[in-house]
Protein backbone atom coordinates (compact mmCIF):
# COMPACT_ATOMS: atom_id res chain seq x y z
CA UNK A 1 0.00 0.00 0.00
CA UNK A 2 1.39 3.50 -0.63
CA UNK A 3 1.87 5.81 2.16
CA UNK A 4 0.12 9.56 0.63
CA UNK A 5 2.27 12.13 0.79
CA UNK A 6 2.52 14.71 3.96
CA UNK A 7 -0.31 17.35 3.97
CA UNK A 8 2.74 19.29 5.51
CA UNK A 9 4.99 19.20 2.56
CA UNK A 10 4.60 21.12 -0.58
CA UNK A 11 2.53 19.81 -2.97
CA UNK A 12 1.91 20.80 -6.20
CA UNK A 13 -1.95 20.80 -8.00
CA UNK A 14 -3.02 17.98 -9.43
CA UNK A 15 -1.15 17.04 -12.82
CA UNK A 16 1.22 19.36 -11.96
CA UNK A 17 4.34 17.32 -10.55
CA UNK A 18 7.21 18.88 -8.59
CA UNK A 19 10.37 19.21 -10.41
CA UNK A 20 13.84 18.43 -9.25
CA UNK A 21 16.52 21.36 -8.76
CA UNK A 22 19.16 18.66 -9.15
CA UNK A 23 19.84 16.44 -12.10
CA UNK A 24 20.43 16.72 -15.66
CA UNK A 25 17.60 19.22 -16.58
CA UNK A 26 18.22 21.47 -13.86
CA UNK A 27 21.68 21.65 -14.90
CA UNK A 28 21.83 22.09 -18.80
CA UNK A 29 19.28 24.80 -18.25
CA UNK A 30 18.75 26.32 -14.69
CA UNK A 31 16.69 29.11 -16.23
CA UNK A 32 14.80 27.20 -18.45
CA UNK A 33 13.89 25.42 -15.68
CA UNK A 34 12.72 28.48 -13.75
CA UNK A 35 10.18 30.02 -16.83
CA UNK A 36 8.91 26.42 -16.45
CA UNK A 37 8.35 26.29 -12.61
CA UNK A 38 6.75 30.32 -13.34
CA UNK A 39 4.46 29.11 -16.49
CA UNK A 40 3.15 25.96 -13.93
CA UNK A 41 2.85 27.84 -10.70
CA UNK A 42 3.39 31.31 -10.57
CA UNK A 43 5.71 33.62 -8.29
CA UNK A 44 6.43 30.22 -5.61
CA UNK A 45 7.22 27.38 -7.01
CA UNK A 46 6.80 23.39 -5.44
CA UNK A 47 10.24 21.64 -5.81
CA UNK A 48 12.05 18.68 -5.06
CA UNK A 49 15.85 18.74 -3.70
CA UNK A 50 18.55 16.12 -3.44
CA UNK A 51 16.94 13.02 -2.08
CA UNK A 52 13.56 14.29 -3.22
CA UNK A 53 13.05 16.39 0.19
CA UNK A 54 10.57 19.29 -0.58
CA UNK A 55 10.91 23.26 -0.83
CA UNK A 56 9.58 25.92 -2.28
CA UNK A 57 11.48 28.35 -4.95
CA UNK A 58 10.82 31.87 -4.88
CA UNK A 59 10.36 33.30 -8.19
CA UNK A 60 9.08 36.73 -8.28
CA UNK A 61 11.03 39.42 -7.16
CA UNK A 62 8.42 41.29 -4.97
CA UNK A 63 7.95 37.67 -3.10
CA UNK A 64 12.00 37.08 -2.92
CA UNK A 65 12.21 40.66 -1.02
CA UNK A 66 9.19 39.38 1.21
CA UNK A 67 10.81 36.62 2.22
CA UNK A 68 14.04 38.38 2.46
CA UNK A 69 13.09 40.84 4.78
CA UNK A 70 10.96 39.75 7.18
CA UNK A 71 12.69 37.14 9.25
CA UNK A 72 9.55 36.98 11.65
CA UNK A 73 7.97 34.46 9.33
CA UNK A 74 10.93 33.48 7.28
CA UNK A 75 13.68 32.81 9.76
CA UNK A 76 16.93 31.94 8.41
CA UNK A 77 17.83 29.64 11.55
CA UNK A 78 18.48 25.95 9.72
CA UNK A 79 16.94 24.34 12.98
CA UNK A 80 13.40 25.01 12.28
CA UNK A 81 13.38 22.32 9.39
CA UNK A 82 11.13 19.96 9.55
CA UNK A 83 12.21 17.47 7.28
CA UNK A 84 15.48 18.00 9.43
CA UNK A 85 13.76 17.42 13.01
CA UNK A 86 11.82 14.57 11.73
CA UNK A 87 14.88 12.83 10.67
CA UNK A 88 15.10 12.47 6.96
CA UNK A 89 18.13 14.52 6.45
CA UNK A 90 20.81 12.24 7.45
CA UNK A 91 24.92 12.91 8.28
CA UNK A 92 25.50 12.41 4.86
CA UNK A 93 22.54 13.57 2.89
CA UNK A 94 24.49 16.36 0.95
CA UNK A 95 22.38 19.12 2.29
CA UNK A 96 23.64 18.41 5.56
CA UNK A 97 26.72 20.20 5.19
CA UNK A 98 24.79 23.15 3.41
CA UNK A 99 21.97 23.44 5.94
CA UNK A 100 23.02 22.03 9.52
CA UNK A 101 23.16 24.83 11.29
CA UNK A 102 26.40 27.01 12.31
CA UNK A 103 27.45 29.55 14.54
CA UNK A 104 27.74 32.31 12.10
CA UNK A 105 25.59 35.16 11.67
CA UNK A 106 23.96 34.05 8.45
CA UNK A 107 22.03 31.57 10.37
CA UNK A 108 21.34 33.33 13.33
CA UNK A 109 18.37 35.89 13.55
CA UNK A 110 17.49 38.53 16.30
CA UNK A 111 19.61 39.66 18.66
CA UNK A 112 22.78 36.98 17.99
CA UNK A 113 22.19 37.87 14.33
CA UNK A 114 22.89 41.78 15.37
CA UNK A 115 25.81 41.05 17.70
CA UNK A 116 27.51 38.82 15.33
CA UNK A 117 26.74 40.77 11.48
CA UNK A 118 27.33 44.12 13.60
CA UNK A 119 31.18 42.89 14.37
CA UNK A 120 31.29 41.63 10.74
CA UNK A 121 29.73 45.44 8.99
CA UNK A 122 31.46 47.53 11.24
CA UNK A 123 34.36 45.86 10.53
CA UNK A 124 34.34 45.92 7.05
CA UNK A 125 33.16 49.55 7.45
CA UNK A 126 36.62 51.09 8.09
CA UNK A 127 38.04 50.17 4.98
CA UNK A 128 39.37 52.95 2.72
CA UNK A 129 37.69 52.54 -0.53
CA UNK A 130 40.57 53.80 -2.76
CA UNK A 131 42.85 51.60 -0.86
CA UNK A 132 41.07 48.40 -1.70
CA UNK A 133 41.56 49.71 -5.24
CA UNK A 134 44.90 49.85 -4.87
CA UNK A 135 45.49 46.46 -3.91
CA UNK A 136 43.17 45.33 -6.72
CA UNK A 137 45.22 47.02 -9.47
CA UNK A 138 48.34 45.91 -7.79
CA UNK A 139 47.23 42.23 -7.31
CA UNK A 140 45.56 42.62 -11.44
CA UNK A 141 48.76 44.26 -12.72
CA UNK A 142 50.54 41.51 -11.24
CA UNK A 143 48.47 38.69 -12.85
CA UNK A 144 48.36 40.14 -15.99
CA UNK A 145 52.65 40.77 -15.87
CA UNK A 146 52.47 37.06 -15.62
CA UNK A 147 50.76 35.73 -18.71
CA UNK A 148 51.12 39.42 -21.15
CA UNK A 149 53.86 38.29 -23.04
CA UNK A 150 52.21 34.76 -24.18
CA UNK A 151 49.27 36.48 -25.95
CA UNK A 152 47.32 33.65 -24.78
CA UNK A 153 44.95 33.00 -21.80
CA UNK A 154 42.05 31.58 -19.74
CA UNK A 155 40.67 34.52 -17.93
CA UNK A 156 39.01 32.45 -15.26
CA UNK A 157 41.85 30.08 -14.38
CA UNK A 158 44.45 33.19 -14.30
CA UNK A 159 42.83 35.93 -13.81
CA UNK A 160 39.15 35.79 -12.25
CA UNK A 161 39.28 33.30 -9.57
CA UNK A 162 42.68 34.19 -8.12
CA UNK A 163 42.09 38.44 -8.55
CA UNK A 164 39.74 38.24 -5.60
CA UNK A 165 41.64 35.85 -3.35
CA UNK A 166 44.66 37.75 -3.70
CA UNK A 167 43.03 41.04 -2.46
CA UNK A 168 41.31 39.46 0.35
CA UNK A 169 44.16 38.21 2.09
CA UNK A 170 45.77 41.66 2.37
CA UNK A 171 41.98 42.99 3.30
CA UNK A 172 42.34 40.21 6.18
CA UNK A 173 45.97 40.77 7.08
CA UNK A 174 47.37 37.83 5.72
CA UNK A 175 51.17 38.16 4.31
CA UNK A 176 51.27 38.40 0.28
CA UNK A 177 52.84 34.96 0.32
CA UNK A 178 49.35 33.19 1.40
CA UNK A 179 47.84 34.23 -1.73
CA UNK A 180 48.41 32.04 -3.95
CA UNK A 181 48.90 28.79 -1.72
CA UNK A 182 44.89 29.87 -0.74
CA UNK A 183 43.55 30.35 -4.04
CA UNK A 184 44.41 27.01 -4.84
CA UNK A 185 42.84 25.75 -1.04
CA UNK A 186 39.60 27.37 -1.84
CA UNK A 187 39.34 25.93 -5.63
CA UNK A 188 40.26 22.70 -4.41
CA UNK A 189 37.76 22.75 -1.83
CA UNK A 190 35.00 23.76 -3.99
CA UNK A 191 35.03 21.46 -6.44
CA UNK A 192 34.84 18.15 -3.82
CA UNK A 193 38.10 16.76 -4.85
CA UNK A 194 39.54 13.72 -2.97
CA UNK A 195 41.98 16.45 -0.85
CA UNK A 196 39.24 19.16 -0.13
CA UNK A 197 38.95 18.26 3.45
CA UNK A 198 42.57 18.28 3.59
CA UNK A 199 42.75 22.13 1.61
CA UNK A 200 40.16 22.90 4.21
CA UNK A 201 42.06 21.71 6.94
CA UNK A 202 44.86 24.06 5.43
CA UNK A 203 42.62 27.51 5.53
CA UNK A 204 41.64 26.37 8.95
CA UNK A 205 45.18 26.29 10.39
CA UNK A 206 46.05 29.17 8.30
CA UNK A 207 43.17 31.37 9.66
CA UNK A 208 44.16 30.30 13.58
CA UNK A 209 47.52 31.42 13.21
CA UNK A 210 46.35 34.71 11.36
CA UNK A 211 44.21 35.65 14.67
CA UNK A 212 46.70 34.39 17.33
CA UNK A 213 49.19 36.75 15.08
CA UNK A 214 46.64 39.67 14.93
CA UNK A 215 45.71 39.17 19.06
CA UNK A 216 49.68 39.47 19.49
CA UNK A 217 50.40 42.57 16.87
CA UNK A 218 46.75 43.67 15.49
CA UNK A 219 47.23 46.01 12.59
CA UNK A 220 44.56 48.00 10.31
CA UNK A 221 42.82 44.83 8.99
CA UNK A 222 40.10 42.81 9.29
CA UNK A 223 40.83 40.38 11.53
CA UNK A 224 41.80 42.92 13.87
CA UNK A 225 38.93 44.78 13.71
CA UNK A 226 36.81 41.36 14.71
CA UNK A 227 39.02 41.38 17.98
CA UNK A 228 38.64 44.49 18.62
CA UNK A 229 35.22 45.09 18.05
CA UNK A 230 32.92 45.32 21.31
CA UNK A 231 30.77 42.73 20.57
CA UNK A 232 33.59 40.21 21.68
CA UNK A 233 33.44 37.47 19.19
CA UNK A 234 35.66 34.43 20.64
CA UNK A 235 38.64 33.19 18.27
CA UNK A 236 36.27 30.71 17.34
CA UNK A 237 33.94 32.99 15.86
CA UNK A 238 36.16 35.43 14.44
CA UNK A 239 38.01 31.77 12.48
CA UNK A 240 33.98 30.76 11.04
CA UNK A 241 33.25 34.87 9.96
CA UNK A 242 36.88 35.09 8.39
CA UNK A 243 36.48 31.66 6.23
CA UNK A 244 32.78 32.82 5.72
CA UNK A 245 34.23 36.11 3.85
CA UNK A 246 37.11 34.52 1.90
CA UNK A 247 34.98 32.32 0.65
CA UNK A 248 31.87 34.08 0.03
CA UNK A 249 34.27 36.76 -1.89
CA UNK A 250 36.28 34.47 -3.57
CA UNK A 251 33.40 32.51 -5.10
CA UNK A 252 31.10 35.50 -5.96
CA UNK A 253 33.34 37.68 -6.81
CA UNK A 254 35.03 35.38 -9.37
CA UNK A 255 31.73 34.49 -10.62
CA UNK A 256 31.05 38.47 -11.44
CA UNK A 257 34.16 38.94 -12.85
CA UNK A 258 33.95 35.97 -15.46
CA UNK A 259 30.27 36.74 -16.44
CA UNK A 260 30.95 40.05 -16.91
CA UNK A 261 33.76 39.79 -19.25
CA UNK A 262 31.93 37.02 -20.67
CA UNK A 263 29.74 39.29 -21.79
CA UNK A 264 32.25 42.08 -23.00
CA UNK A 265 34.03 39.36 -25.33
CA UNK A 266 30.67 38.08 -26.66
CA UNK A 267 28.10 40.95 -27.07
CA UNK A 268 29.57 43.71 -29.69
CA UNK A 269 26.76 46.20 -28.51
CA UNK A 270 27.69 46.01 -24.66
CA UNK A 271 31.13 46.70 -26.19
CA UNK A 272 30.74 49.33 -27.67
CA UNK A 273 28.75 50.97 -25.52
CA UNK A 274 31.24 50.34 -22.73
CA UNK A 275 34.32 51.83 -25.01
CA UNK A 276 32.30 54.43 -26.73
CA UNK A 277 31.26 56.01 -23.11
CA UNK A 278 27.72 55.58 -23.28
CA UNK A 279 27.85 52.83 -20.54
CA UNK A 280 30.44 53.41 -17.58
CA UNK A 281 32.24 49.50 -15.78
CA UNK A 282 29.66 50.59 -12.91
CA UNK A 283 27.15 50.13 -15.51
CA UNK A 284 27.98 46.64 -17.33
CA UNK A 285 28.21 45.20 -13.78
CA UNK A 286 24.98 46.12 -12.75
CA UNK A 287 23.61 44.83 -16.22
CA UNK A 288 25.60 41.68 -15.57
CA UNK A 289 23.82 41.68 -11.76
CA UNK A 290 20.66 41.54 -13.23
CA UNK A 291 21.07 38.96 -16.00
CA UNK A 292 23.72 36.56 -14.44
CA UNK A 293 23.79 36.90 -10.50
CA UNK A 294 26.94 34.81 -9.44
CA UNK A 295 24.44 33.21 -7.08
CA UNK A 296 21.17 31.65 -8.89
CA UNK A 297 19.81 30.73 -5.66
CA UNK A 298 19.94 30.81 -1.75
CA UNK A 299 19.01 27.76 -0.05
CA UNK A 300 17.73 28.46 3.46
CA UNK A 301 15.06 30.36 4.90
CA UNK A 302 12.64 28.45 7.00
CA UNK A 303 8.92 29.34 7.84
CA UNK A 304 8.29 30.03 11.59
CA UNK A 305 4.85 29.34 11.06
CA UNK A 306 1.65 28.67 8.79
CA UNK A 307 1.20 31.68 6.04
CA UNK A 308 0.84 32.55 2.91
CA UNK A 309 3.19 33.41 -0.19
CA UNK A 310 2.13 33.95 -3.66
CA UNK A 311 -0.64 32.22 -3.47
CA UNK A 312 0.99 28.71 -2.05
CA UNK A 313 -0.01 27.65 1.30
CA UNK A 314 3.55 27.64 2.98
CA UNK A 315 3.17 25.19 6.46
CA UNK A 316 5.66 25.60 9.59
CA UNK A 317 9.15 24.20 8.76
CA UNK A 318 9.07 24.33 5.16
CA UNK A 319 11.93 25.18 3.43
CA UNK A 320 12.20 27.96 1.10
CA UNK A 321 14.81 28.67 -1.91
CA UNK A 322 14.94 32.41 -2.86
CA UNK A 323 15.25 32.22 -6.52
CA UNK A 324 18.15 35.45 -6.84
CA UNK A 325 18.30 35.09 -10.93
CA UNK A 326 14.36 33.75 -11.57
CA UNK A 327 13.39 36.63 -9.57
CA UNK A 328 15.58 39.55 -11.54
CA UNK A 329 14.02 38.30 -14.40
CA UNK A 330 10.53 38.44 -13.29
CA UNK A 331 8.11 39.83 -16.34
CA UNK A 332 5.97 41.98 -13.74
CA UNK A 333 9.41 43.81 -13.09
CA UNK A 334 11.18 43.80 -16.33
CA UNK A 335 8.56 43.03 -19.36
CA UNK A 336 11.39 43.83 -21.59
CA UNK A 337 14.79 42.18 -21.22
CA UNK A 338 16.14 43.52 -23.70
CA UNK A 339 15.57 46.89 -22.21
CA UNK A 340 19.10 48.30 -20.42
CA UNK A 341 18.80 48.86 -16.63
CA UNK A 342 21.68 51.37 -15.89
CA UNK A 343 21.81 52.92 -12.63
CA UNK A 344 19.01 50.72 -10.86
CA UNK A 345 20.33 48.18 -7.91
CA UNK A 346 17.41 46.77 -7.30
CA UNK A 347 18.16 43.50 -8.40
CA UNK A 348 18.29 40.22 -5.77
CA UNK A 349 21.77 39.67 -6.96
CA UNK A 350 23.00 40.17 -3.32
CA UNK A 351 20.04 39.08 -1.70
CA UNK A 352 18.43 41.64 1.00
CA UNK A 353 16.86 42.29 4.11
CA UNK A 354 18.89 41.56 7.38
CA UNK A 355 20.79 39.47 5.36
CA UNK A 356 21.79 40.96 2.52
CA UNK A 357 25.22 40.10 1.31
CA UNK A 358 27.60 42.85 3.47
CA UNK A 359 30.49 42.91 1.62
CA UNK A 360 28.75 43.78 -2.24
CA UNK A 361 30.44 47.45 -2.13
CA UNK A 362 34.08 45.26 -1.92
CA UNK A 363 33.12 42.66 -4.30
CA UNK A 364 32.14 45.68 -7.05
CA UNK A 365 35.71 47.58 -6.11
CA UNK A 366 37.34 44.32 -7.23
CA UNK A 367 35.36 43.37 -10.06
CA UNK A 368 34.91 47.04 -11.31
CA UNK A 369 39.04 47.60 -10.78
CA UNK A 370 39.86 44.66 -11.79
CA UNK A 371 38.57 44.53 -15.45
CA UNK A 372 38.92 48.29 -16.25
CA UNK A 373 43.19 47.58 -15.43
CA UNK A 374 43.07 44.43 -17.98
CA UNK A 375 40.71 45.99 -20.58
CA UNK A 376 43.37 48.70 -20.27
CA UNK A 377 46.39 46.52 -20.62
CA UNK A 378 44.79 44.25 -23.03
CA UNK A 379 42.73 46.40 -25.21
CA UNK A 380 42.73 44.44 -28.30
CA UNK A 381 41.97 41.06 -25.93
CA UNK A 382 39.42 38.56 -27.86
CA UNK A 383 37.78 35.40 -27.55
CA UNK A 384 39.89 32.84 -28.61
CA UNK A 385 37.07 30.33 -29.30
CA UNK A 386 33.37 30.10 -30.80
CA UNK A 387 31.14 31.53 -28.30
CA UNK A 388 29.69 28.05 -28.95
CA UNK A 389 32.27 25.74 -27.29
CA UNK A 390 32.21 27.59 -23.65
CA UNK A 391 30.85 25.57 -21.30
CA UNK A 392 29.20 26.10 -17.74
CA UNK A 393 28.81 23.60 -14.40
CA UNK A 394 25.93 24.65 -12.49
CA UNK A 395 24.71 23.30 -9.08
CA UNK A 396 21.72 24.10 -6.71
CA UNK A 397 23.14 27.68 -5.95
CA UNK A 398 25.50 28.78 -9.25
CA UNK A 399 26.41 28.47 -12.32
CA UNK A 400 30.07 28.81 -13.05
CA UNK A 401 32.05 29.28 -16.16
CA UNK A 402 34.53 26.66 -16.86
CA UNK A 403 36.89 28.71 -18.87
CA UNK A 404 37.50 32.19 -20.59
CA UNK A 405 40.62 31.44 -23.10
CA UNK A 406 41.25 34.61 -25.12
CA UNK A 407 44.10 35.59 -27.33
CA UNK A 408 45.57 39.32 -27.52
CA UNK A 409 49.01 41.30 -28.95
CA UNK A 410 51.72 39.99 -26.60
CA UNK A 411 52.81 42.71 -24.65
CA UNK A 412 55.92 43.65 -22.11
CA UNK A 413 55.38 43.66 -17.93
CA UNK A 414 54.09 46.91 -16.69
CA UNK A 415 56.37 49.97 -16.21
CA UNK A 416 56.22 49.61 -12.42
CA UNK A 417 57.88 46.37 -13.04
CA UNK A 418 55.68 44.58 -10.48
CA UNK A 419 56.53 41.03 -9.57
CA UNK A 420 54.34 38.53 -11.26
CA UNK A 421 52.44 36.59 -9.03
CA UNK A 422 53.90 32.91 -8.80
CA UNK A 423 51.74 29.94 -10.43
CA UNK A 424 49.62 28.65 -8.06
CA UNK A 425 51.01 25.36 -6.32
CA UNK A 426 48.19 22.80 -4.55
CA UNK A 427 48.04 23.54 -0.78
CA UNK A 428 50.48 22.30 1.52
CA UNK A 429 49.21 19.71 3.78
CA UNK A 430 47.37 21.17 6.95
CA UNK A 431 50.13 23.08 9.67
CA UNK A 432 50.34 21.06 12.81
CA UNK A 433 47.23 21.08 14.87
CA UNK A 434 47.98 23.11 18.19
CA UNK A 435 46.08 22.27 21.46
CA UNK A 436 44.12 25.83 21.69
CA UNK A 437 43.17 25.72 18.14
CA UNK A 438 39.52 24.58 16.93
CA UNK A 439 39.62 21.62 15.26
CA UNK A 440 39.18 21.50 11.19
CA UNK A 441 35.57 20.60 10.00
CA UNK A 442 34.61 19.61 6.17
CA UNK A 443 33.38 23.01 4.63
CA UNK A 444 29.58 23.29 5.44
CA UNK A 445 29.67 25.23 1.89
CA UNK A 446 31.93 23.15 0.11
CA UNK A 447 28.85 20.79 -1.48
CA UNK A 448 26.81 23.91 -2.11
CA UNK A 449 28.77 25.54 -4.53
CA UNK A 450 30.33 22.48 -6.36
CA UNK A 451 28.70 20.48 -9.00
CA UNK A 452 27.08 17.52 -7.06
Amino acid sequence: MTTPPSPAAPTPPPGCPAHRLYGPEAEADPMGLYEKLRAEHGTVAPVLLQGDLPAWLVLGHRENLDVARTPSRFSRDSRRWRDMQEGKVPADHPLTPVAAWQPVCNFQDGVEHERLRGAVTESLERFDRRGIRRYVTRFADQLIDSFAETGRVDLVGDFAEPLPMLVMTQLVGMPDSYGPRLVEAARDMLRGTETAVASNAYITDALFQLVSRKRAVPGRDFTSWLLEHSSSLSDAEIIEHLRLVLIAAFETTANLIANTLRVVLTDGRFRANLSGGHMTLPDALEQVLWDEPPLTTILGRWATGDTELGGQQIKAGDMLLLGLAAGNVDPEIRPDLSAPVNGNRSHLAFSGGPHECPGQDIGRAIADTGIDTLLTRLPDVELAVPEADLRWTASLMSRHLVALPVRFTPRGSTVTGSTPVPPTAPAPPAAPFFEERPPARAPWWARLLRRR
